[in-house]
């Protein structure tokens, strides 16, 4: 740990120097450096691919399921996708210095609220090396230093891809510890970040529970909270059968690994009743194992569901499935089982739509729209380091504008209070 402390202390202090330097930096040098580490991702990809074929190899080596491994795995469309989110996060406005509000006093003083970096942040990811540009480039477009801690599985994938956000800051002029990553497997960082006050000023974990529950029990450092991905679809009595088809696949078989995946589907019995067990089929026509309860369960295939089957984030192509006496019973379930992710109604009924939305408060709520759409990138944002399920400062989609506080500026004219 003394090892692990001293390291984290000293990407920490170089990292609050970098912080400085971005709060005041230009917006056309961090556009640069993101369209040079874009460049350098394409320019490197037989590099990155080697790198990722070490990671896959020891991954296996590990026992990680199918679903963890499509989570690791990268090839050429996949690095063509992270070239093409660092261009977009470079092309978006810069959020620093944007004025959130203004307005004048009586007493002469001129107020406006602005956008601020908040400093040094912390992300500790597992898998994805994907996070390792998403982190670093809403970072260092929103003026936050970053220092990054990866899964020990992406430890090589990673690296590579951190090597060309360096590349891309060296070509702005910019700090080149502005975007820092540990650069080993050893578990004792991740608590000397998550006790790196005055150091690190905020944390944000993107993993599974037991990442989480790691963060929340021993953080000493505000949080970005990213609970389990447990979303739920609701097929409504007046949804319309073929959207709902269509975006219940989807919402589960797409890609299964991914926090935005479907993990419940709860069907309202005047679904069931006037369309059967159509939804249960087509999931398992395309190979899910549906945990079916109660009526549900009689459906030939299907396999009987336990009681933690449902708030399970299952991360493979394994969904839970539940018989519902209309939309209240639906929020209801979630409310109780649901980790305030995402969560779709499929129904043609505004009303009914209507009450979904009112009554439940996760970050992300949609209608006749898969969960899959839970992303960043898909909200415009050109990328995210995760989806917050907290209820303070962030929440849903975390991108470059919801990495930055705010200030308040003061002008006066020799102004004084009497």
């Amino acid at each position: 740990m003394v090892q692990a402390r001293d390291l984290i202390d000293a990407l920490g202090t170089a990292a609050r120097a970098a912080a400085v330097e971005l709060a005041q930096a230009p917006a056309p040098a961090k556009r640069l450096a993101l369209i040079t580490a874009a460049d350098a991702v394409i320019r490197d990809t037989p590099a990155i691919l080697a790198a990722n074929a070490r990671d896959l190899d020891f991954a296996r080596a590990k026992g990680l399921s199918d679903a963890m491994l499509d989570r690791l795995r990268l090839d050429e469309a996949r690095l063509q996708g992270i070239a093409q989110a660092l261009r977009e996060v470079a092309d978006q406005p810069d959020p620093v210095g944007q004025v959130i509000a203004e307005w004048d006093r009586p007493s002469g003083l001129h107020i406006q609220r602005v956008r601020t970096p908040i400093g040094v942040i912390g992300v500790i990811y597992e898998s994805r090396p994907n996070v390792t540009a998403d982190a670093g480039a809403l970072a260092l477009k929103s003026g936050n230093a970053v220092i990054l801690r990866g899964g020990s599985e992406s430890l090589h994938s990673s690296a590579a891809i951190h090597a060309c956000m360096v590349a891309g800051l060296r070509a702005a002029g910019l700090p080149e510890t502005a975007i820092q990553m540990v650069p080993n497997r050893d578990r004792a960082a991740v608590s000397a970040m998550l006790t790196a006050q005055g150091l690190i000023d905020v944390i944000i974990p993107r993993g599974g529970k037991g990442l989480v529950a790691l963060v929340q029990s021993e953080a000493r450092v505000p949080v970005f909270a990213h609970l389990e991905g447990i979303c739920h679809i609701y097929a409504d009595g007046a949804a319309d059968l073929d959207k709902a088809r269509r975006v219940v696949l989807n919402a589960k078989t797409r890609r299964t690994g991914v926090c935005g995946a479907a993990e419940c589907l709860l069907i309202d019995r005047a679904f069931f009743a006037a369309h059967g067990d159509v939804l249960i089929r087509d999931l398992l026509e395309a190979g899910v194992e549906v945990r079916a309860d109660g009526d549900l369960a009689r459906i030939p295939g299907t396999t009987p569901a336990r009681r933690d089957d449902f708030g399970c984030e299952f991360m493979d192509m394994i969904i839970a499935a539940k018989l519902v006496d209309g939309v209240d019973e639906a929020i209801a379930h979630i409310r109780h089982y649901g980790s305030q992710h995402t969560e779709s109604i499929l129904t043609e009924d505004d009303a009914t739509a209507a009450r979904f939305f009112a009554g439940l408060d996760s970050a992300i709520l949609m209608r006749n729209a898969s969960t899959q759409f839970a992303d960043g990138g898909e909200f415009g944002m050109g990328a995210e380091i995760g989806i917050a399920t907290g209820k303070m400062h962030a929440r849903g989609p975390v991108g470059a504008e919801q990495l930055t506080s705010f200030k308040y500026l003061v002008t006066g004219d020799g102004t004084i209070r009497p």
